[in-house]
């Protein structure tokens, strides 16, 4: 592995990228913003990354204090990721990356996206005024994750796991979902097609895929 090069500059800035500059760190960071992760489950979401490499960084940000491993008690007894309180700071940085990338006119809306990194886009897209006081409690499950979440007037919580009474349950994969967020895929299509089931209120499905507007793409010269 290469010497990990420094920026050798005073400003904070620097020292930032310095500590998560480095290639794959921050998407390390987005793999762990919705809570700890086995290195076979980073590796998941971060398929374009080799085993020795990953290896490498999450020393790298365990070494700087973004990131900690800690054996999980029994019956799972697996040792896991998760980021510190101070590598959490993280998440606003990466969301607004992601609001500012979200704005690239090169950026292809169709390509594979994880499934942490597509509950993060809903965080970052999510319109409160398209929202309008509109309330769910709602469960996604995308494979073998499932996530609970809870619009409440004009704000969103999305956090890993199930809620015992959802208004409706939502099971697709993360290239369904995506499509009907962000592509006009239209829902009774997707569900007479298998490629998502609803149960409970399909009305407040329908409303929820359309509260993530895409933003405006920057012109550039």
């Amino acid at each position: 592995m290469a010497t990990k090069r420094k920026y050798d500059d005073g400003c904070a800035t620097a020292h930032a990228l310095d500590l998560v500059g480095e290639r794959w760190a921050l998407l390390i960071v987005r793999e762990l913003l919705f809570g700890p992760k086995r290195f076979t489950d980073l590796r998941t979401g971060m398929p374009g990354a080799s085993p020795n490499v990953l290896s490498h960084r999450l020393r790298e940000l365990e070494e700087f204090g973004v990131v900690r491993r800690r054996k999980l008690p029994p019956p799972a007894a697996a040792w896991v990721y998760e980021l510190t309180a101070w590598g959490r700071e993280l998440e606003p940085v990466i969301t607004s990356l992601g609001r500012w990338g979200g704005r690239s006119p090169s950026l292809r809306h169709d390509a594979t996206i994880s499934v942490d990194s597509l509950m993060l886009a809903l965080k970052t897209l999510f319109d409160p005024g398209r929202a309008d006081g509109f309330t769910a409690d709602l469960v996604l499950r995308l494979g073998e994750d499932s996530f609970r979440v809870q619009l409440s007037v004009d704000r969103i919580w999305i956090t890993r796991g199930e809620l015992d009474h959802p208004q409706a349950v939502i099971e697709t994969d993360p290239a369904t979902l995506n499509a009907l967020i962000w592509s006009g895929r239209g829902l009774s299509e997707a569900i007479e097609e298998g490629d998502i089931k609803v149960t409970g209120s399909r009305e407040r499905v329908e409303r929820f895929l359309g509260l993530f507007p895409l933003p405006k793409p920057a012109v550039v010269a």
